[in-house]
This record gives C-alpha cells, structure tokens and sequence, in this order.
C-alpha cells in the first residue's frame, strides 16, 4: 500500500473480496466474504452464486469478531472451549461473536485497520478463504 493506512476502505474490500472470491472458486464452493473497517462497520459483503444463505450473517459476524477482538476467529476457537479463560465469550455482544474459524483482523505495520470473514464450507475451508482475502490485501 502506498498511503498510512488507517482503515480499510471499498477499494481495499473489494481486492480482499476478490482474492477470496478467486480462492472460492478454486475450491468449487461458494462463499459469503465479509470485510469490516478499523471501526469494525461492514464496508463490503459478497454472496457468491449458490452460497448458504444462512452463512451471511455468520461471515459477517466473523468479520466483525475478528475485529472486535482483534484476532482470528480460529484462534478464538482455542479460549473459548468449556474450561478455558475465554469460555463463554461468543454469549457477549448479542451473541455475535463467532468462535469458529474464519475470521481474521487484518493489520498494516502492526495496527489492526479491519477484518475479513469467510463462510460457506468447512471450518478448514472457510479459515483457507479467509487466510487468501487477507492475502490478497
């Protein structure tokens, strides 16, 4: 990127979009990618042809969660479990917050400037999606 950044805009989503979008198809599934802003607001959301229409809000959420949180979904995933630090945590925020990969913040020079969120295959799938949006920013 050529300008500080300090938050991802509509053109940054839709690279980020894009990438996933590429990866998706690769796969042969489709997908909801969500991109949210260093605020956490959804700036783009796609749904690519055929993908679950149950899966919208939960890339959306992914989004946001990796934002909110300022970390992957996947990892999430690890504290949340019954036992562990963070268990409990996607009852929060109206239960929003998604404890399942998928998510992930994406950072320039270290600072946190939005997330992307994947949903429409596996966890390993949707966490491979996500891993490519946040790639092809």
């Amino acid at each position: 990127m050529t300008r500080k950044a300090f938050s991802l805009d509509l053109t940054d989503a839709r690279r980020i979009i894009a990438a996933a979008e590429r990866k998706a198809i690769e796969m042969g599934i489709p997908y909801n990618i969500a991109v949210a802003d260093a605020g956490g607001g959804l700036v783009a959301h796609v749904r690519m042809d055929g993908a679950w229409l149950g899966s919208v809000d939960i890339a959306i959420n992914k989004a946001w969660t990796a934002r909110a949180f300022d970390a992957s979904t996947d990892d999430l995933a690890r504290v949340t479990q019954s036992g562990e630090p963070g268990f409990g945590l996607n009852t929060t925020n109206d239960s929003r917050v998604v404890i399942f990969g998928g998510g992930i913040p994406i950072k320039v020079d270290g600072v946190v400037v939005g997330a992307v969120g994947a949903s429409g295959g596996s966890v390993e799938q949707d966490v491979a999606v996500a891993r490519a949006a946040a790639a092809g920013f």
